[in-house]
């Protein structure tokens, strides 16, 4: 008889879910499976959702010197639209997959495929999510409140991409950074040059770490027909990481400089280090990049919370400097 006390497993808890979440081990049992559904078990997506919001607003408030107390409320209204625009976008992607994630090994366990709730629930719980979302976003100058709406479109028609391309995370990128348009929009109240650089320097950030995710499910994409980068470069891999890597900087790089106040030497310093701690942090990953070790790619995907978090520590000093 084994002395080793291994700890059970929730009911229902999804395989790639950090173990002993807060979903798993507090939340009220009805609640689970549409938290599941959300991935508030899995944070680190509402994080990648939620940071280049943070960057476009304090970019912005660098850029035009000014600092207001609705940013405050641009600020946590950004997180809370992320946690909700990240559950329902979710959920919308586990509905139009529901036929594609039971035959994968890391999705099986998910709420629909598993049964833990019904394809209608599932939808009513992502129109809930986006309705309260709204709300947020209504709040916000006319101009934002028109990206946010437009937004919609790229949340749609990604679940569909790796249907149709073997880049499926550009349609990420453009859904996951389009917070970067709209928090620089709802600052300035209207959207410049900055703005879209950043935005691309996202998108960048986006294929490096989402094709370091996808080798996850390569064994199982290529049984079914489902397509990705990281199915598309293979061994290659690391040469086109080092792509955008070096992407993400210059674009953000560029950013910062057209960002830049007149005459500010200090702040434009300041801001430059962003990208170049972030950089670093990149590289660091490749390093460490296993591509058939799947708990070293789930660490490395996640560790990209703190490579975002990277330039708003300075974007932040540089505003109160």
């Amino acid at each position: 008889m084994s002395g080793t006390h291994q700890r059970p497993e929730a009911e229902g808890q999804v395989r790639d879910a950090v173990r002993g979440n807060w979903v798993d081990s507090w939340a009220p049992q009805w609640t689970r499976p549409y938290l599941r559904l959300s991935r508030a078990d899995r944070p680190i997506g509402t994080w990648l959702l939620l940071l280049p919001c943070w960057w476009g607003l304090l970019l912005s408030m660098v850029n035009n010197g000014q600092a207001y107390w609705f940013d405050l409320w641009i600020f946590a209204g950004c997180g809370i639209g992320a946690v909700l625009m990240r559950g329902a976008g979710c959920t919308w992607n586990d509905i139009t997959d529901r036929g594609i994630d039971g035959s994968v090994a890391r999705t099986a366990s998910r709420p629909i495929p598993s049964g833990q709730v019904t394809t209608k629930q599932a939808l009513a719980w992502a129109v809930i999510q986006s309705l309260i979302a709204f709300c947020i976003l209504i709040t916000f100058p006319p101009a934002a409140i028109a990206l946010g709406v437009l937004s919609l479109l790229p949340v749609a028609v990604y679940p569909f991409a790796k249907r149709f391309t073997w880049w499926p995370q550009i349609f990420l990128g453009i859904a996951f950074n389009w917070g970067a348009l709209l928090a620089w929009t709802a600052h300035s109240g209207r959207l410049e040059l900055p703005a879209v650089l950043l935005y691309l320097a996202g998108m960048a950030w986006t294929l490096f770490y989402d094709t370091i995710y996808a080798h996850q499910d390569k064994e199982d994409d290529a049984l079914i027909g489902v397509k990705s980068t990281a199915r598309l470069f293979g061994d290659d891999t690391p040469k086109w990481l080092r792509r955008f890597l070096v992407a993400t900087v210059v674009l953000m790089g560029l950013a910062i400089v057209a960002a830049a106040p007149d005459g500010n030497l200090l702040a434009l310093i300041l801001m430059i280090g962003g990208p170049w701690a972030m950089g670093w942090h990149m590289v660091w990953q490749l390093r460490r990049l296993k591509m058939d070790d799947h708990d070293r790619l789930l660490s490395l995907f996640r560790s990209n919370r703190d490579a975002g978090l990277l330039p708003v520590l300075f974007f932040a000093i540089a505003l109160i400097a």
